[in-house]
């Protein structure tokens, strides 16, 4: 049976999209590099997005990171122009610490389902309910629930604030990733009341089919991007980040790694292994209940042509109204200073 996704989620479920060619890549990767030095600018990419883009930053000395890092290298360097390639709320955290730099995305309509999940008039009202409640939103949010937060985390640094905010005695209102969410809560005992939402490509990691993988290479290594359901989390041998789980399969002695988070993080992954089999972690396929499938369909709605016409025109410019920055960049920043003094 396939998932029940919202309704609000399908409706902006994007097309298919068309890949391009291998000269069509070659001849925006050349022109993309010769426009952003003209345009002083700098391209920021997810590691989700595919690996022509991921190429492209390397080679223009922009970067590749999650979303913690994508945000402090943003803030950090001197472009006047910052070409956010993920989805949207990366490109509105960008504006939310640099507004005096122009954001811009390849394309706008690339979002994200926990985002879709948590609008901010149903959020309000969950915040209303609930006023002894400290408010923490994963980072995976719009920018006016980021505003009504008091804290945003990422999972690269959720764990720690979380934790940090349990030794206060504080009672935590969680949003949106259930998932998440229960293994923050897990892992600290904080008190912590959960929004009800979840990733739909991490959603899809299935226990059974992983432990028949698992039976296959008994000496794999499992790595899970806490956004995965509870049990899936449970057979890990690493919880973390992106960023975390990269540095987990340079680290480790492992040959074989199963890893369950989006597929574009084989590209860095594969760089950083060298020689080690990657297996995705199994969704059931494509024709079973899947349809995210280790693969989220906004991510891959950024191309280099899109990129290409979006930095050219000027077009696809990430907009805040000044007071929604403002109070979302309080929250913002308690995560960014919180990292910056314990070194994360």
């Amino acid at each position: 049976m396939e998932n029940a996704y919202s309704a609000a989620v399908v409706a902006c479920w994007p097309k298919p999209q068309v890949p391009l060619t291998a000269d069509d890549n070659k001849n925006y990767h050349q022109q993309l590099q010769k426009l952003l030095r003209e345009r002083d600018a700098v391209l920021i990419a997810h590691y989700y997005t595919a690996p022509e883009i991921q190429a492209l930053a390397e080679q223009t000395q922009g970067f590749i990171g999650d979303s913690l890092a994508m945000a402090q290298f943003g803030a950090q360097h001197s472009a006047k122009t910052l070409v956010i390639a993920g989805v949207r709320f990366m490109g509105e955290t960008a504006k939310i610490l640099s507004p005096e730099k122009t954001i811009l995305m390849p394309t706008l309509d690339a979002t994200c389902s926990l985002d879709i999940n948590c609008p901010i008039n149903e959020f309000n009202e969950f915040c209303d309910a609930h006023p002894d409640r400290t408010v923490v939103v994963y980072a995976n949010t719009s920018a006016a629930v980021k505003a009504r937060a008091d804290w945003v985390v990422t999972s690269s640094i959720g764990l720690q604030i979380v934790e940090h905010l349990h030794e206060q005695g504080q009672k935590i209102l969680w949003a949106p990733d259930k998932y998440l969410g229960h293994y923050l809560q897990q892992q600290t005992g904080a008190d912590m009341l959960l929004w009800d939402s979840a990733c739909i490509v991490h959603e899809e990691f299935k226990l059974r089919y992983l432990h028949d993988l698992k039976k296959q290479y008994p000496d794999a290594a499992v790595l899970v991007h806490p956004e995965s359901p509870p049990d899936v989390v449970a057979l890990a041998n690493v919880v973390g980040s992106t960023s975390q789980l990269l540095k987990a399969a340079s680290s480790l002695p492992n040959n074989t790694f199963i890893v369950a988070t989006e597929e574009g993080i084989f590209y860095k992954m594969r760089q950083a292994t060298l020689d080690k089999r990657l297996i995705l972690a199994p969704t059931a396929g494509k024709g079973a209940t899947c349809r995210s499938c280790g693969y989220c369909p906004w991510m891959k709605m950024n191309s280099l042509k899109n990129m290409f016409e979006s930095l050219q025109s000027g077009h696809n410019e990430i907009v805040i109204h000044e007071t929604i920055r403002e109070k979302a960049l309080c929250s913002v920043n308690r995560m960014l200073s919180f990292a910056e003094t314990h070194d994360l």
